[in-house]
């Protein structure tokens, strides 16, 4: 369910997928930018009601909010995880995608490391997975330490309250672990389709991304034939807040 935008008729519509975790406020500072031409919607299993989904299901809850707002093509534009989700939308639904940004994605292989494996099986990861954001959250909802990233990272405090409360609940915990599965067992079939893009293409990275790299963001342009490469200097992973 979208929380922000509704394009209008004579715009190009855009439509903004968050990463993980994450939800459509993470968009805020864009929307505020583009207006009414932004569509950002909660993916699957983030909106505190829906169940999380795979690539695929995620193109599919993509491919529904266009039609429900009557919208054919659209500027696509994924964050993190979302970056995956856009490019595989791109690559399966070509007719919905009039052009691609991915910022800082995920959605090669080499955008993967051990931490992302090591997070994605069955046990150990799910309990690492409930303590790295039950920990992020209780520090996040702590004024002066959410006060000190707020500065340190040049984001939001309003923001990062929010999203402390969204990482201490369970539906949080399993959408991320779902997720971190879907995204080990379906990247190398994205990075199998990758030539298959054919709408114009840019990738954002920021060379202080310590989440996806800006190799692998260099890696990932030369998989689609003629993207687009823009490094932001001094940028981290958190693209739509820090760099609206």
């Amino acid at each position: 369910m979208s929380r922000h935008g509704a394009a209008s008729a004579n715009a190009d519509p855009i439509l903004l997928l968050h990463g993980q975790p994450g939800d459509a406020r993470d968009w805020e500072a864009v929307v505020g930018e583009l207006g009414q031409r932004a569509i950002a919607i909660d993916r699957p299993g983030w909106d505190g009601a829906s169940q999380p989904s795979d690539l695929e299901g995620n193109a599919q809850a993509a491919v529904a909010a266009l039609d429900a707002r009557g919208v054919q093509r659209a500027t696509v534009v994924g964050h993190s995880l979302g970056g995956a989700v856009a490019a595989w939308l791109a690559a399966t639904h070509p007719d919905r995608v009039r052009a691609l940004v991915l910022a800082a994605p995920s959605a090669n292989i080499a955008s993967l490391d051990q931490i992302d494996h090591w997070l994605a099986t069955p046990v150990a990861g799910y309990l690492a997975s409930v303590a790295v954001l039950t920990g992020l959250g209780l520090a996040l909802t702590a004024g002066p330490v959410r006060r000190r990233i707020a500065g340190g990272l040049a984001l939001d405090d309003s923001y990062l309250r929010a999203a402390g409360r969204r990482l201490l609940e369970p539906a949080a915990w399993r959408a991320f672990v779902i997720e971190q599965r879907a995204l080990i067992r379906d990247l190398p079939a994205l990075e199998s389709r990758l030539r298959e893009i054919s709408a114009p293409t840019t990738i954002v990275a920021g060379s202080a991304d310590r989440i996806v790299s800006v190799a692998a963001a260099r890696s990932l342009a030369g998989e689609i034939r003629g993207a687009g490469l823009v490094v932001l200097d001094g940028a981290g992973h958190l693209l739509p807040q820090s760099h609206p």
